[in-house]
């Protein structure tokens, strides 16, 4: 089993056994039918993934990591918020007459700040503190912008990224406000796992650690059959991650710079309504 399936089993069963219920509070998000769509949490989750011992990809089910990849590229390297410039259709449900999801994710990332060495957007601060300041506890994104909050379709859930550097590893925390577990848990650590691998292999560092932190952790009351369902299952060993070792420019990279060898999952036949 995959030590992403053991955090994901260990993070659900503690929701489901020991999670407040929200039922009867009111609450933003509904289902498709207009149900209030009610959760279990819990609060205060960390997760911890050695990236230089194995990839965080789930076996419990299947993970459409290149789909999650293309995603993550859109948001950090085309710093773009226009649904046509993404491959998949994941935001299509809070895309606005514009054809954007207004100011945020990838918007907030491509602003320019002035900093006494000149102009960076939030990403290219980071890679060039990572080669010219690698001893700064101060390499991070922080895309909760609250004067544009009201301009944003959907406001940022995974947030932030400090990135940090002992030695010749770097680490990385991803700091999320609220997660669903169970169409959005294993993405999001894939997503910030592969970035961890491109900030590290194009600043000449290797990889480290990955610590995921998830204020709202919870599994919504639809998704509860699905979830207990897959805590009866065993996962797989997890795959080998590959990656072009060529390339050293950040924006270089392309959803094919990348590869899994031998990934294998369960099938998954729930078919999982989404809240929104």
């Amino acid at each position: 089993m995959s030590r992403a399936d053991e955090l994901y089993k260990q993070t659900c069963r503690k929701i489901l056994e020991e999670g407040f219920s929200d039922e009867g509070l009111p609450v933003r998000p509904h289902w498709e039918d207009g149900t209030p769509a009610h959760t279990k949490k819990i609060f205060g989750v960390v997760n911890r993934y050695n990236l230089a011992e194995e990839f965080p990809i789930m076996t419990l089910r299947r993970t459409y990591w290149k789909s999650a990849v293309d995603e993550l590229l859109w948001i950090w390297q085309k710093k773009s918020n226009r649904i046509c410039d993404l491959g998949s259709h994941v935001w299509d449900e809070w895309a606005g007459e514009d054809g954007t999801i207004g100011k945020a994710y990838g918007y907030q990332l491509g602003v320019k700040h002035e900093y006494k060495e000149g102009w960076f957007d939030q990403v290219d601060r980071v890679l060039y503190d990572l080669k010219h300041n690698p001893t700064s506890r101060r390499i991070l994104t922080n895309i909760f912008n609250h004067q544009d909050l009201h301009e944003m379709n959907l406001a940022p859930c995974a947030y932030s990224m400090t990135f940090n550097v002992t030695g010749n590893k770097l680490n990385a925390i991803l700091n999320q406000r609220s997660q669903d577990m169970l169409t959005a848990n294993n993405w999001n650590v894939v997503q910030y796992a592969v970035l961890t691998h491109m900030m590290a292999q194009v600043s000449g560092l290797e990889v480290g650690e990955l610590v995921h932190v998830i204020a709202d952790c919870h599994i919504y009351d639809r998704h509860i059959p699905a979830v207990k369902a897959m805590l009866e299952l065993e996962g797989f060993e997890a795959p080998t991650f590959k990656m072009d070792e060529s390339i050293t420019d950040f924006y270089a990279f392309t959803k094919n710079s990348f590869r899994m060898e031998n990934y294998q999952f369960h099938p998954f036949d729930f078919e999982i309504p989404m809240a929104i």
